[in-house]
């Protein structure tokens, strides 16, 4: 057997032969996040979360965690968790959404939801039991372990854009296709590039507008290259796992150990949106230090995204089935609105910035009623 000692220093033949490490070889493990590593997914979903693991295993099990591209490039995370290259990553389904259409599918709501903490929970819960979504886990090799969701997007711009006037033939940063046809609608231009290059496009002027959560002006420097930021709400996102794990690895783990992968990552999950949260919100106002200009959007342009937001809701049914090739649509979609509704009921009287109560919810309203001797086990 390995020991712990040896782990890095093997990565190299490790991946050579097609595959990272099982627990039966070693409770080392590898973990990837292709943020930053000052990025709150990587921060607290990655960092932070690796170090409760090993505080709730006793040190058993180990992640070895690896944060921006280095290892695995957005788009490359799917098939990097699916091939054993890391046994645990973060997987945009944005980026894939040929393989993982049932995410997508549902990902067409993000332009009608806002609470990033009623969004995390709600993912989590509806990814980790409903019978479609986890056949499609379970068809890429992946075994859905917790959720992510970003803050509400809003633009950050080299030039004012306040109005419908202003944003008509801007060039802007978008990801996933709900987004882009709004910002089709009134007369944008969507781009569809990773966030880790919206810094380049700002700066090279192949971007007008890119549009993320407010953290990103700080932690990505944004404001270097975008000094007018407008808090109109374009979405948030939350397809596909924040860990999703390798399936043979997740299989080779005992129960006890993937019990405490559940507890960990209950807490980091409250974690990371509490956080993710307090530093969006600081990040508008260290911008402003700094001397940017940060506006609300004229009504007209606020009142463009309500009516979109009715019409994703007239259409979403059509769109599941017909471009994204799910069987019973309205289900899956009804399935998902259902189980928003009931974490907004949840979370009515909770205490929105207490990690400890809000994982206690978390642990007993997601993974309950999951066992850990045979989730996510063929």
């Amino acid at each position: 057997m390995l020991g712990k000692k040896l782990i890095l220093p093997a990565i190299a033949a490790v991946f050579a032969a097609g595959g990272a490490f099982t627990a039966h070889a070693e409770t080392s493990f590898i973990a990837n996040s292709f943020y930053d590593a000052e990025h709150p997914l990587s921060k607290f979903g990655y960092v932070e979360w690796a170090e409760k693991v090993r505080e709730i295993s006793g040190g058993d099990l180990s992640p070895e965690v690896y944060t921006g591209s280095v290892l695995l490039a957005p788009r490359a995370s799917l098939q990097g968790a699916r091939d054993n290259i890391a046994n645990v990553a973060n997987i945009a389904a944005v980026y894939t959404p040929s393989e993982l259409p049932v995410a997508n599918a549902i990902q067409e709501l993000g332009f009608n939801y806002s609470d990033p903490l009623t969004a995390i929970f709600a993912a989590a819960d509806f990814s980790m039991h409903n019978a479609v979504q986890l056949k499609e886990w379970a068809d890429n090799g992946i075994v859905y372990l917790g959720a992510y969701a970003t803050p509400p997007y809003i633009l950050f711009c080299s030039k004012p854009v306040r109005t419908l006037e202003d944003i008509k033939g801007k060039r802007i940063r978008t990801a996933g296709s709900s987004v882009s046809k709004w910002v089709e609608e009134v007369g944008g231009i969507p781009v569809n590039v990773p966030s880790s290059e919206m810094y380049t496009g700002l700066e090279r002027g192949t971007l007008d507008c890119a549009s993320n959560a407010a953290n990103d002006l700080i932690d990505r420097s944004l404001w270097e290259v975008a000094p007018y930021t407008t808090e109109l709400p374009t979405g948030m996102y939350w397809t596909g796992p924040e860990w999703g794990f390798n399936a043979g690895f997740w299989a080779d783990l005992t129960s006890a150990q993937r019990k405490q992968l559940m507890d960990a990552t209950a807490y980091s999950m409250a974690n990371m949106a509490v956080n993710y949260i307090a530093r969006s919100e600081a990040a508008l106002e260290e911008a402003k230090a700094k001397g940017n200009e940060v506006s609300q959007p004229s009504p007209e342009l606020m009142a463009s995204v309500e009516e979109f937001r009715e019409k994703v809701l007239g259409e979403i049914y059509t769109i599941a089935e017909q471009k994204y090739g799910v069987a019973n649509g309205a289900d899956l979609i009804d399935d998902f609105r259902f189980t928003y509704a009931k974490w907004e009921g949840l979370l009515e009287h909770a205490d929105r910035s207490n990690v400890d109560a809000l994982a206690a919810i978390a642990a007993k309203e997601i993974y309950g009623d999951l066992d850990p001797a045979s989730y996510g086990i063929k």
